[in-house]
């Protein structure tokens, strides 16, 4: 039975928007307080669908969620009407409505972590939402995302869905941008990887001191057994303490992995090659042939991969079994990377071509290719089982680009946020976007 690696893109939401709110991101905080083009921002995600699915990627859209999030302002204490509760916000504690508005659930590869029915130990598909518990703006995303995940993966004899983990920073979780899976085809056994950035209860474990390390070995270990995972199908790595404090808040941005091949930069992990050996050891016993590909930091430095985003890429399989790579315009922009790009493809390697795409109103808030997909291996008859509606299609993107056209702004500024119209405008939009995507009701505003 044939199968494949589906992206599924988040849709980015109307209230996009510069709040510089993730310490520890560095482009992030360095934009913070920009005005910001919500319209433009949805279009550029659209528009990377739509050449994904015309290249012959199986491509999906995942739905924003709901912002300003009126219902987590009532439970830090502001009463009245939706209105009064925004303006209140607005007037006494202006940081947490910025919170409360932010569109960080565009980059869903912080959603969840997915493991396909191949390596799990009921032969299902299963999911966990990430809890996200390191930022306050991303951890109120988590029940919504629970909800649109499961009106999309529906079907139970196919699709197990998890809680987040316990919110608390021993089990934090940050979901797919610390996990990537290894396999030599999309339906048979693989290795799946997890990557953690500090040990919650053991103390050999070195851990950043400048900026948070958001994922635990607990977090991953916990996923791992309800998933059900095997042990021989699994891998635990540990980020480079070092490279966390230059701004790798996630190991996506460091690191990107794909069928047989990770593409990692030299100063990613500890104990690579220890590491790498048992990745090797690993997937050989599944049938693969483990290999990679190592960034030197003497053409690339740490810091020209945060800024250039080339690790948060897509690697992708094609048919003829070479490999593509889908890179933000900064790594043109970014001269030592755009050359190490150049004589990586024209070495008749792995990775024979790259393409580039201008995502910059995501990349001006922390987040490039590789954070707006999540990545969910399907056989056909799992494909056959997921909601139509939110399979990216020609006639689905022409609807897309119009619904944004209606309804985004093309400019939003942190005093904008506090209009309580944007409220309206969102979920006006949002409750016509259930309809397209066939969604039915998963906004708390269509709930309650």
């Amino acid at each position: 039975m044939k199968s494949y690696e589906v992206n599924f893109d988040g849709l980015v939401g109307p209230t996009h928007n510069y709040g510089g709110l993730s310490y520890g991101n560095v482009a992030s905080q360095s934009n913070s307080q920009q005005s910001s083009n919500p319209k433009e921002a949805a279009l550029q995600g659209l528009a990377k669908m739509k050449a994904l699915m015309e290249m012959g990627f199986q491509q999906g859209v995942l739905a924003p969620q709901e912002r300003p999030d009126v219902a987590a302002l009532r439970r830090l204490g502001f009463a009245g009407s939706d209105a009064q509760v925004i303006e209140r916000a607005a007037k006494d504690a202006m940081p947490l409505l910025v919170a409360s508005c932010s569109a960080s659930s565009m980059w869903v590869a912080n959603a969840a972590t997915v493991s396909p029915s191949a390596d799990t130990a009921d032969g299902r598909v299963h999911f966990t939402a990430a809890n996200l518990n390191c930022k306050y703006h991303r951890s109120i995303e988590h029940p919504t995302t629970s909800r649109v995940l499961g009106a999309m993966f529906a079907d139970q004899k196919h699709f197990a869905h998890h809680a987040a983990l316990p919110a608390v920073a021993q089990f934090g979780d940050e979901g797919a941008a610390n996990h990537t899976r290894f396999c030599r085809d999309y339906g048979q056994a693989g290795v799946e990887f997890f990557v953690f950035g500090r040990s919650a209860f053991d103390t050999r474990y070195p851990a950043p001191q400048k900026y948070p390390a958001r994922q635990t070995l607990e977090a991953s270990q916990a996923v791992a057994r309800l998933h059900g995972l095997s042990d021989d199908g699994v891998v635990y790595a540990q980020q480079n303490p070092s490279v966390i404090d230059q701004g790798v808040f996630h190991n996506d941005v460091i690191a990107v992995g794909n069928g047989e091949v990770l593409f990692y930069h030299e100063d990613a992990f500890l104990e690579t090659d220890k590491m790498l050996a048992e990745l090797q050891a690993k997937l050989g016993k599944c049938g693969g042939n483990f290999q990679s590909i190592c960034v030197p930091r003497s053409q690339v430095s740490v810091e020209d991969a945060v800024r250039s985003y080339l690790f948060n890429s897509q690697l992708l399989s094609r048919a003829d079994g070479s490999m593509l790579l889908i890179v933000p315009e900064e790594c043109r922009g970014n001269e030592r990377v755009w050359q190490y790009l150049q004589s990586l493809t024209s070495s008749g390697g792995l990775i024979r071509e790259v393409k580039v795409f201008d995502l910059k109103q995501s990349m001006q808030n922390g987040g490039g290719p590789a954070c707006l997909r999540l990545r969910v291996a399907l056989n056909q008859t799992e494909l056959a089982a997921v909601n139509p509606g939110v399979i990216m299609t020609a006639p689905l993107y022409g609807t897309l680009t119009q619904w944004v056209d209606r309804h985004y702004r093309d400019r939003l500024s942190e005093n904008d946020l506090a209009d309580p119209q944007l409220l309206l405008e969102c979920r006006t939009a949002l409750d016509e976007l259930t309809q397209i995507l066939k969604l039915g009701a998963v906004y708390p505003f269509q709930i309650n």
